[in-house]
């Protein structure tokens, strides 16, 4: 069955010639005109890859970004003509796979989505929980509904920290890489995810306590990475509590 691409793009000629020249190479396109269409699109079909404009009628792509990550596990490639340095971070940090800024060479284009692609399969290799619940202890996440409740009481918490969380939550009790997690909370890794990674996990672990003092621990795997499981030293609360101080001030 050929791949299934969500192309978001809201001027004509430029979707349209995008469009053809992936169809041509074998892919299956889908174009949304704005950030409403898209989401109704993924409500319906599940894309394997999603493209996306950061210039749209109805809203800025990197909000959608986030929006988009919450309701599907496709990739998602920027195309923008906004070339700034900081959209591109900024993209990559809210969930973006990869950045390419317009104009582009089609066989560029088609390049970069068969990298995102490849990345995208290692990760969905990473064994995951069979149900739609997750459950340690406590703790309870619904992926389905991308709920997380611990102790009964529900838990707010932001797209990339409910992504990890869900990371660790179906891994539990196995040591988890700042790589790793990298690869499965943004779909690639480079040097600057690692102080991303422990500022998130600093942030979801006070959550997680002032939700309830009871519940399951991320613990800190010294030059390994973080894992989550039952409170079962007083060693993990202590090293918890010092990353959270950390995190605080960072």
């Amino acid at each position: 069955m050929a791949i299934h691409i969500l192309l978001v793009e809201d001027d004509a000629e430029t979707a349209s010639s995008i469009s053809r020249a992936l169809e041509s190479s074998g892919y299956r396109v889908t174009i949304a005109e704005t950030g409403s269409q898209a989401r109704s699109i993924i409500a319906h079909f599940r894309p394997d890859l999603i493209m996306l404009d950061l210039m749209l009628p109805d809203t800025d792509g990197l909000v959608l970004t986030t929006a988009l990550k919450t309701l599907t596990n496709a990739p998602i490639i920027i195309c923008s003509a906004r070339q700034t340095q900081v959209d591109r971070v900024l993209g990559l940090k809210l969930g973006a796979d990869d950045f390419i800024a317009k104009p582009f060479e089609l066989e560029e284009l088609e390049a970069r989505i068969e990298a995102v692609l490849r990345r995208a399969s290692r990760v969905r290799e990473v064994p995951a929980a069979p149900t739609d619940q997750i459950r340690v202890d406590d703790l309870l996440i619904s992926q389905l509904r991308g709920t997380v409740f611990l102790a009964g009481q529900s838990v707010h918490l932001t797209p990339t920290e409910y992504r990890l969380l869900v990371a660790l939550a179906s891994r539990p009790e196995e040591v988890l890489s700042r790589e790793t997690l990298g690869q499965l909370v943004w779909g690639y890794q480079d040097l600057g995810t690692g102080h991303l990674i422990d500022v998130h996990i600093g942030r979801l672990r006070l959550k997680l306590r002032r939700a309830s003092s009871a519940g399951p621990v991320i613990v800190t795997v010294r030059g390994k990475g973080y894992t989550i499981g039952a409170e079962s030293s007083k060693l993990a609360g202590e090293e918890a509590s010092n990353d959270d101080h950390r995190s605080s001030r960072g």
